[in-house]
């Protein structure tokens, strides 16, 4: 019996372990993803993908226009605001007093901490790069910071992320999970299009903000998962 119990638990580690070793490459693809677009961009490369990007959604010789019906600029305008600050603010302090309620105060530091050090970083780098917002047609939301990387397509990518990805962990059908993540990952995709259409940001500012914001969140759970594990490492020691 005791031998089944411990195969029982190499087979849970290995399993604990593995999601690590996945997210590490998540980390570095995303890392990768971020610093090439960086360079890119601050080598000035990317200046005829970003403009070509941004012209193809507006009207050919009036790009004052956006292509498509009056309600999609509307729709473009409450699609991105989920991923704005006031959103973003009014979720996590339901999420955590809900957590905080249930007492899961670990839990509720971790989303804390992952969504406000990811804030933090993307304000730091806006600060660093500097790069001015398009000037190209009238924004049609208002703006307060710089434009490399887009802060909706950081915020957003890592906040749902993050919190698909907590409840994916007690969720035991795969395809639930699947769903989950899937959910976020087209919320931030759509979040992250609407900058662009919106007018406030180039194309090359929301890549980069998708990459740096799945960065952190895959930093963030690497080391949850460390710490989850080494958390069992000594309470195993402690029975023995």
């Amino acid at each position: 019996m005791n031998r089944l119990l411990d195969l029982a638990k190499g087979l849970k580690d290995d399993k604990q372990s593995l999601l690590t070793v996945v997210l590490i490459g998540v980390l570095a693809l995303s890392i990768w993803a971020f610093v090439a677009i960086a360079s890119e961009m601050r080598e000035g490369e990317l200046v005829r993908f970003d403009r070509g990007v941004f012209l193809s959604l507006r009207e050919a010789g009036n790009p004052d226009r956006l292509l498509g019906p009056a309600w999609l600029e509307e729709a473009a305008m409450e699609i991105t605001a989920l991923g704005g600050f006031p959103v973003i603010g009014l979720l996590i302090a339901m999420v955590v007093g809900g957590l905080l309620s249930a007492r899961l105060s670990g839990t509720a530091l971790f989303v804390v901490l992952a969504i406000s050090g990811g804030s933090a970083l993307s304000s730091l780098l806006k600060l660093l790069f500097g790069r001015p917002r398009p000037d190209l047609v009238p924004h049609l939301d208002v703006i307060h910071t710089a434009s490399f990387p887009s802060g909706h397509a950081t915020i957003s990518t890592l906040t749902y992320l993050t919190l698909a990805a907590l409840v994916a962990r007690v969720v035991t059908r795969k395809r639930v999970r699947a769903y989950l993540i899937g959910c976020a990952v087209a919320l931030a995709l759509i979040i992250g299009a609407s900058r662009i259409y919106l007018g406030v940001h180039w194309p090359s500012d929301v890549l980069a903000g998708w990459a740096l914001g799945t960065a952190w969140a895959a930093f963030s759970f690497i080391v949850l998962s460390i710490l989850q594990i080494r958390r069992r490492g000594a309470g195993a020691r402690e029975k023995d």
